[in-house]
Formats: C-alpha cells, structure tokens, sequence
C-alpha cells in the first residue's frame, strides 16, 4: 500500500513537471511572439508618424514658398531654400523605407510611390513658381501660374495621405485582434495547466495526509484568500467611487468652460458683425481670413470670394515704399492709424477709404491683424 502511495505521488509529480513545463514554454513562446507583435505595432505608429510628417512638411513648405512669391523678400527667400521641402523628402524616403520588403504592406508601399509621384510633380510646379518670381516678380509668378492650370494641388497629396493612414489604423487594428486573441488562448492553456497542477498537487496531499486535516488546512487557506480578496475588493471599489466622482466634477468643470468659450465666440462675432466699418481679418501673409457684413455690402464681394485671398485685391495702398505699410506694420508688430487707401468693388468701382491697423498676438507673438477701413468723405468726388 505505502509503495503504491510513494508510485502514485512520484507519477503525480512527474506529471506536474511536464504540465508545467508545457505552460513554461508556452509563455515564453507567447512573450517572444508579443514581442515581435509589439516591434510590429511600433513600426506601423512609425509609419503613420511619418505619414503625418509628410503632410505637415509638405504644407510647411507651401508656405515658405508662399510667403517668397508674396513677398519678394530676401529673407523669405532665405527661408524657402533653407528648409522648403527637404525635410519632406527625408521623411518619404524613411516612409519608403519601412515599407518596404514586407509582403503585409505591399499595398502600402504602392500607395507611398503614388504619393511620392504626385509631391514630385507638385515640387516641379513649385520650383517652376519660385524661379519664374526670381526672374519676374510677382508678374512672373502669376503668369506661371496660369501656364500650370492642371498642377497638383496640396488636396489630392492629403487624400492619398489620409488613404495611406487608414489602411495603416487597419493594418494596426488586425494586428491588435490578433494580439488579444492570442494572449487569450494563452491565459486559457495557463489557466488550465495551473489548475490541473492544482489539482495533482491535492489529491497528491490526500493521498500523504489524513483527509480531514488537508480538508482543514485548504479550508483555512480559502477563507484568508477570501478575506484579503474581500479587503483588495473594497478598497479598490473606493478608489474607483472616488476617480470616478473627480472625473464627473472635471467634465462637468471642462463643459462649462467650453460653453463659456462657445458663448465669447458668438458674442464676438455679433460685436464684429455690427460694427459699420469695413473689418477685414488678415494673416501675416496678408491673406483674409474673416470679414464683416459692410464689406459686402460696400464692395459686393461675397465672404466666400475673399476668404483665403490677399487683402491687396480689394484695399489698395498708395506706395510709400518696396514693401506693402501693412505687411510691414505686422512684421514690427505696430499699429497703422488713418492711412488713405481705395477700396475696389466687385463691378470695378473704387471708393476712397482710411484705414486703421491692429496686429493680433498670442503669446506676444504677432499671428495677423485687425484692419478696419471707413469712407474718406474728405475724399475729392468726381464729377458726375
């Protein structure tokens, strides 16, 4: 009998042994297999990374070179070949590159030469811009311009952007199903190979030990681990009521700061839609942004037709200079008072007007400016 007991405790071990290193390996080859899973998941937040890059970079560089044909100035010019589209370039070739060799992102990578033509061909339009404003001012640049009616625009580049990062967030998304369905699986043969091991492990004790003393002592040990599980509950459920009441007072904290925003804002706007002057809002680069209902009651152009347009096509400036007062003004970050002006109307007609400037700042950073613009009446009138 006691030799049966001594095989029958031998073999239960023996088998405990070979559970246990079955679950071993199991989690080594599972750590290994997330590990690699993880490296995939860092590449592809590498990719969408750059892809971000890429269009930032690109709009970047639009601007410099926005700024030069505008501007003409030596500086701007300085800035455009300075950084323009390099780090764009960089940033494609690294795309490429990690693409690349990779039969699960071979569509990808297509998708990056296709991005890579149409920026190639939106360079080429860019450069053909900047010399012909090099050789011929402002003149030269518009009539560039429009010898490139079909030229790729920044939009299509952003499409196939956006395509690109959505078939990464897919690519990301299977590989995090994957991820989870396999930690899965492995916390079920885990799970099960422990409770098997358990289980040995107590009938191994019966058969050592009277039955009523491992009844005891197993009883004794589950209402411990029954009671510390109990205290870990509800101190955890404190915790949890207490996060949870902080984040209720801080959403309800952060909506009403959004709504007094949101109020500010339409408040604004209905202070600047009053205003009988002429407003127009414009950038440093001295595109418009916004303006007020007298100015298209005055000029007869519509919002839409001005917005993203230079101020220079309706408010025309007498020259006392190279550079427009108003471009200069923003630069220094100074105001401009009862400046004479003409304001043209969309059917050709042009209305003497003076003009104030306000510059705009964030962070003491001027960002644009505030020009409001009335009617000369000490204007000469022309006969009828």
């Amino acid at each position: 009998m006691k030799e049966n007991i001594e095989k029958r405790v031998i073999a239960l071990f023996f088998l405990m042994l070979v559970i246990l290193a079955g679950v071993a390996w199991l989690a080594v080859n599972t750590i290994q297999q997330a590990k690699d899973k993880s490296d995939w998941v860092n590449h592809t937040h590498a990719v969408l990374t750059a892809a971000t890059d890429i269009s930032g970079e690109l709009h970047a560089g639009d601007a410099f070179m926005s700024a030069y044909l505008l501007s003409g100035a030596q500086r701007d010019q300085d800035n455009y070949r300075r950084n323009g589209y390099n780090p764009m370039l960089d940033t494609l070739t690294l795309a490429k590159r990690l693409t690349s060799g990779d039969h699960t992102e071979a569509a990808q990578h297509l998708e990056l030469s296709k991005l890579e033509k149409l920026i190639l061909q939106h360079l080429a339009v860019s450069k053909a811009l900047v010399l012909a404003r090099e050789q011929g001012g402002v003149e030269g640049a518009r009539q560039a311009a429009l010898a490139h009616p079909d030229a790729v625009s920044t939009d299509d580049i952003d499409r196939v952007i956006a395509n690109l990062k959505k078939m990464e967030e897919d690519l990301l998304k299977e590989r995090d199903n994957e991820a989870v369905k396999q930690a899965r699986d492995t916390t079920r043969v885990i799970c099960a190979g422990v409770v098997i091991n358990f289980a040995l492990l107590l009938f191994a004790s019966v058969l050592i030990r009277d039955d009523l003393k491992a009844r005891r002592i197993a009883a004794t040990a589950l209402a411990d681990a029954n009671a510390q599980l109990e205290a870990k509950v509800q101190e955890r459920t404190a915790e949890l009521v207490q996060s949870n009441q902080s984040l209720k007072k801080e959403n309800l904290e952060r909506r009403w700061s959004y709504q007094a925003l949101d109020h500010q804002f339409r408040y604004n706007q209905l202070i600047v839609n009053a205003i009988s002057e002429m407003v127009f809002v414009v950038s440093k680069a001295l595109n418009v942004s916004r303006v007020n209902p007298s100015v298209t009651h005055a000029t007869q152009w519509e919002a839409q037709e001005l917005i993203s347009q230079s101020i220079e096509r309706v408010l025309q400036i007498p020259a006392d200079g190279p550079a427009n007062p108003i471009l200069s003004a923003l630069n220094e970050g100074r105001e401009l008072q009862e400046r004479p002006a003409v304001v043209l109307t969309k059917s050709g007609g042009a209305i003497p007007v003076r003009f104030n400037l306000v510059p705009l700042r964030d962070d003491n950073k001027v960002v644009g400016g505030v020009v409001t613009v009335r009617p000369w009446l000490g204007a000469p009138q022309k006969p009828g």
